[in-house]
């Protein structure tokens, strides 16, 4: 899957759904930092996507870009034994997409289960990276949840 096939796929995703958002292009952001400067917003407001082996089974997990995924949380809550971030192979594998660039949405963009930290409900918009280094996008906080459909919302986060 190319990067502009996913930012085409999340346009589409949210046209649908009738959500307004505003689309940023800059130069390629490596850390989270980066990309809210970038983007002229804080980091607190950036939603940082890590796609992590939970037991025996991928998943995507999104949190506040200011803050670091508490792995025992997340086992924690699900009930499981073993936690371990993708490899770069594994994300293209899984995601078609690199490090720094997976945007926030499980299904119908990516096929992954999606959980989101409760950071995420502490702010009144979310921007994240929509398929590439290069291309973002901010919108409503509620619209996204309404959108991405979480499986679940829980603490995940430190």
């Amino acid at each position: 899957m190319s990067p502009d096939s996913v930012l085409d796929r999340i346009r589409v995703l949210l046209d649908h759904h009738g959500a307004p958002y505003r689309e940023a292009r800059h130069g390629p952001t490596r850390t989270s930092q980066e990309a809210a400067d970038a983007r002229g917003e804080s980091i607190r407001i950036g939603g940082k996507a890590i796609v992590a082996k939970v037991d025996k089974k991928f998943r995507l997990f999104v949190l506040s870009a200011a803050l670091e995924l508490n792995s025992r949380a997340i086992c924690r809550h699900l009930g499981a034994q073993r936690f371990r971030f993708a490899d770069r192979d594994e994300l293209s594998d899984l995601t078609g997409l690199v490090p720094g660039c997976v945007p926030p949405f499980g299904r119908p963009i990516q096929d992954l289960d999606l959980y989101v930290d409760l950071s995420i409900l502490e702010n009144d918009r979310i921007a994240f990276n929509a398929g590439s280094l290069t291309d973002s996008m901010i919108m409503n906080r509620e619209d996204y949840i309404r959108i991405a459909g979480p499986l679940d919302v829980f603490r995940f986060s430190r």
